[in-house]
């Protein structure tokens, strides 16, 4: 297995796993690797540090099981999760009823057949929304709070 740095057209970073460099390719090749980030096909290999192998006559230290990132690529990583988080609460509002803290008994009624079957985003508390799990309605934290709703 191999592990690659990839790049969109939009700049965004990610790693894959593959079998090999020609599986890469191919996959490349056939539009399957994708951006997690925005969905984009155009895949290229990013610069990445390589990892030298030590000689045969020489003992290795034990590798490190974690490899920390850089402040400033964690920053990156953050700022490239807000936007996702900020597209996804913005497709939530523009195509959802918004319940107010009725989630939990609209989500039910919904669930149940009791009402309309739509698309609803609102709050509920940490003990509802485990009962709506529990009861296999399924159910999703949305980062945030809805747009000019201060008091969400």
């Amino acid at each position: 297995m191999i592990v690659f740095d990839l790049k969109c057209p939009d700049s965004h970073r990610f790693e894959a796993w593959f079998k090999s460099s020609s599986a890469f390719e191919e996959q490349q090749k056939a539009g399957i690797v994708e951006c997690p980030y925005c969905g984009s096909t155009e895949i290229s290999k990013a610069p990445m540090a390589p990892n030298v192998g030590v000689k045969g006559n020489q003992r290795a230290e034990a590798a490190p099981m974690v490899q920390h990132k850089d402040d400033a690529r964690l920053n990156e990583l953050a700022t490239e999760a807000k936007k996702v988080f900020a597209k996804l609460k913005n497709h939530v509002e523009k195509n959802c009823d918004y319940v107010g803290n009725q989630f939990a008994e609209e989500a039910r009624k919904i669930h149940y057949g009791e009402a309309t079957e739509r698309g609803i985003y609102g709050e509920s508390t940490l003990e509802e929304t485990q009962a709506l799990l529990d009861e296999g309605i399924d159910v999703l934290p949305l980062p945030g709070t809805p747009s000019g709703r201060e008091d969400a």
